[in-house]
């Protein structure tokens, strides 16, 4: 067996996907189901109930268990794992050519289309494989968008999703949770800060669906986030975030250039 991290693994103790025969213990295993989102945003659950995620439109989602009107299975952009609506989904899965690039349209920023099949409405796209260079320029393009935990979607966003959304817009690895923020790139100093870099607390224990705080430094002194405080994706200074995430029991900073 190997050490692997479980949240992005479909397994549990009566079922696991086919891929992981002989790699993790479980009583069956049974292959994957591919599906694409069809709805412009659907939300993803635990087995609780908490909202963890966000399923954007055209995104491929693989199955395992269908039960109760809902699939289990995991985001494939990012490996989140939990439960989506059945009806959120389709199974004629095709190929895109484009991301949305833009805020305001039928369909949300970052969603993978075809524009020649699906209907985008009047917002700016972006053929895959071409990326805005500046992740700072992407997250000043989010300031004004509401806050929301497991949101990471024009209808809201949580921190960690808000640096993901300019992670996956400028073309690197986009994982969706601060930790995993939190391995990418290079370590730099507080004092070597540059436009692009992520400025990230972790949590001693996290919660549901979040592990630790995550934002875009724009300058020195200065950085864009998702924050619960204004309930909006907002700019502030360095200092004053520090100082409220410290106060609410997170991690000193750190800071990573990709």
């Amino acid at each position: 067996m190997i050490d692997v991290d479980t949240r992005a693994l479909l397994i549990r103790s009566d079922l696991a996907e086919a891929a992981l025969e002989g790699i993790v213990p479980a009583r069956a295993y049974r292959p994957t189901e591919a599906f694409q989102a069809a709805v412009p945003v659907a939300d993803v659950h635990d087995d609780d109930g908490n909202r963890v995620s966000q399923l954007l439109f055209g995104e491929a989602f693989d199955g395992l268990v269908r039960e109760g009107g809902r699939l289990w299975g995991r985001c494939r952009r990012d490996g989140v794992v939990g439960w989506v609506a059945e009806t959120a989904l389709r199974s004629d899965v095709t190929v895109p050519t484009h991301r949305v690039a833009g805020r305001g349209g039928v369909l949300p920023f970052n969603a993978l289309v075809d524009p020649a099949r699906d209907a985008v409405g009047d917002v700016a796209l972006m053929p895959l494989g071409e990326f805005p260079p500046d992740l700072a320029a992407v997250a000043e393009s989010l300031i004004g968008l509401p806050h929301a935990v497991g949101g990471r979607s024009d209808q809201g966003m949580d921190c960690a999703a808000m640096v993901q959304a300019c992670l996956i817009a400028g073309g690197r690895a986009a994982p969706r949770y601060a930790d995993g923020q939190a391995e990418l790139g290079q370590a730099v100093g507080r004092g070597d800060l540059r436009r692009g870099d992520l400025a990230l607390w972790l949590h001693p224990t996290g919660g549901t669906g979040w592990t630790g705080h995550s934002a875009i430094v724009v300058d020195a002194d200065t950085l864009i986030h998702a924050s619960g405080r204004t309930g909006e994706v907002c700019r502030q200074s360095l200092a004053e975030a520090d100082t409220n995430q410290r106060a609410e029991g997170f991690d000193a900073p750190i800071f990573r250039r990709i």
